[in-house]
């Protein structure tokens, strides 16, 4: 294995048999596309048109135990590419046709409460997470394992497998999955219309089958697979930099999909439609409620409030070959996901003098003070929620009013912590106040926290629908 943490080399990679392609192939969230042009037929009221196309949609169930507790009203859909070289997809490899399939593209499309912001996560392939114990499609139980590459949950289980570790990793509950293969691809870039790329140079991989000149193309059906299989002829070769290009690849088919030469075509859109369902796998539950529902939420959705971004990362501290979650960015990125409330960030000067204090390093008291019941272990779980450290529960004697304290050396985070209060005013705690902590006395006039603005920390490199395909 190459030493070089940057030329990532696996045995899915290694060169194909003549005529074939090679086996890594990295599916974009293309397909969250295809959805979202998919769902416009059931508010044009096509219930006959709509009830056709939802019979091409292959189910499959993932209600499998325990989930998430869902703490917004946002969904989330997990988009898998598939493998599969069964059916049409044998092409692409026959002497693979019996091996079981694999999911290397992973993508979570976080759509925001109220459908104003969009957001697709992707999770590298060679992510070492732990995998919790999945049964096989045979039925079997295969066990759970400590420490794996993330996309091995879809070889033990398929998509149930998958969902079940993401949301198990991220605590994210995740509502639907779609699942596309090699075949499928092709037909919604040719229904699209193709989609536009740009190359810094010139391309020439007999392994990729791609032989493209440097500037802009606008490729579909097997140029445009073609393109978003290759590694070692684009980039530095390694599949971080894949990620990157596909996530560019995504935003430009979504500024296609979502523009009005494609919704307003009705051959073009009753193409995409057909296209879409015929490739698509999904869970069961979602139904034609399920997707009127998802439809009803992109309504306001534009490309200019699509944005790609991959998991906070860095390379394994044992094996530079392999990336792990970066910490505690990746908590608090997946924190922000879960209480995401669709509203915009508001920015502020900080009026601290100095850094502002995360939530994660604020050692927070809450006692209950109103007479209500079980109030501090309920406020207690959604400051936990936002990323506040919580140290302890308790009660003292009623009162009237909500109060913020703080202790010696702990002004800046009562700040922080005031930022969710209604109407605190942080204030010293003359008795009782150890070092750094900061109380939260819930009075009879506590209604709740505020709410949370959506404050999805930006990523690096971020890739958004609108950007120019040639920028650097």
């Amino acid at each position: 294995m190459n030493s070089n943490p940057m030329y990532m080399e696996y045995v899915d990679d290694a060169d194909p048999a003549p005529q074939e392609h090679q086996r890594g192939w990295r599916i974009l969230g293309w397909v969250a596309i295809g959805l979202s042009v998919t769902l416009v037929c059931s508010s044009l009221g096509l219930y006959g048109y709509y009830r056709k196309l939802n019979g091409n949609i292959a189910r499959e169930s993932i209600n499998y135990g325990p989930r998430p507790e869902k703490l917004n009203n946002a969904l989330n859909i997990l988009l898998l590419g598939s493998d599969t070289r069964s059916g049409a997809n044998a092409r692409y490899g026959r002497s693979m046709v019996n091996d079981p399939p694999r999911s290397d593209t992973m993508i979570l499309l976080h759509l925001s409460p109220g459908g104003q912001q969009a957001i697709g996560i992707s999770f590298p392939r060679d992510l070492l997470v732990p995998i919790p114990e999945c049964k096989s499609r045979d039925g079997r139980v295969v066990p759970a394992s400590s420490s794996a590459m993330i996309n091995e949950s879809f070889t033990r289980g398929g998509a149930p497998c998958t969902v079940k570790t993401i949301e198990q990793l991220t605590k994210i509950k995740i509502d639907h999955f779609l699942q596309v293969d090699f075949t499928g691809f092709k037909n919604i870039t040719k229904a699209i219309g193709g989609v536009e790329i740009c190359l810094p140079k010139a391309v020439n991989d007999p392994q990729a089958n791609l032989r493209l000149p440097k500037g802009r193309h606008v490729v579909q059906g097997e140029t445009a697979l073609a393109y978003v299989r290759a590694r070692k002829s684009l980039g530095d070769g390694s599949d971080l930099d894949r990620i990157k290009r596909q996530q560019q690849f995504m935003g430009s088919m979504a500024k296609k999909a979502l523009s009005a030469g494609v919704l307003s075509n009705p051959a073009k859109l009753n193409a995409l439609l057909n296209a879409t369902t015929k490739s698509l796998t999904a869970d069961e539950d979602l139904d034609i409620g399920a997707m009127t529902k998802i439809a009803r939420g992109m309504q306001g959705l534009t490309a200019g409030k699509l944005r790609f971004v991959t998991v906070p990362w860095m390379y394994h501290p044992l094996d530079p070959n392999r990336v792990a979650l970066r910490q505690p960015d990746a908590n608090e990125f997946f924190t922000a996901i879960r209480t995401d409330t669709g509203l915009e960030e508001e920015t502020k000067p900080n009026d601290t003098g100095g850094a502002k204090i995360p939530p994660n390093q604020v050692r927070v008291r809450v006692y209950n003070a109103s007479g209500v019941d079980g109030l501090a272990r309920r406020v207690a779980d959604e400051l936990e929620a936002r990323g506040f450290q919580v140290v302890q529960v308790g009660n003292q004697p009623a009162r009237r009013t909500t109060r913020v304290l703080y202790g010696p050396g702990a002004d800046h985070q009562a700040k922080t912590l005031a930022e969710v209060v209604p109407d605190a005013k942080p204030a010293p705690r003359t008795t009782g106040a150890g070092p750094g902590m900061v109380d939260l006395v819930l009075g009879a006039d506590w209604t709740s926290l505020k709410p949370r603005k959506s404050g999805i920390p930006r990523q690096k490199d971020e890739v958004r629908a609108t950007d120019d395909v040639c920028k650097s």
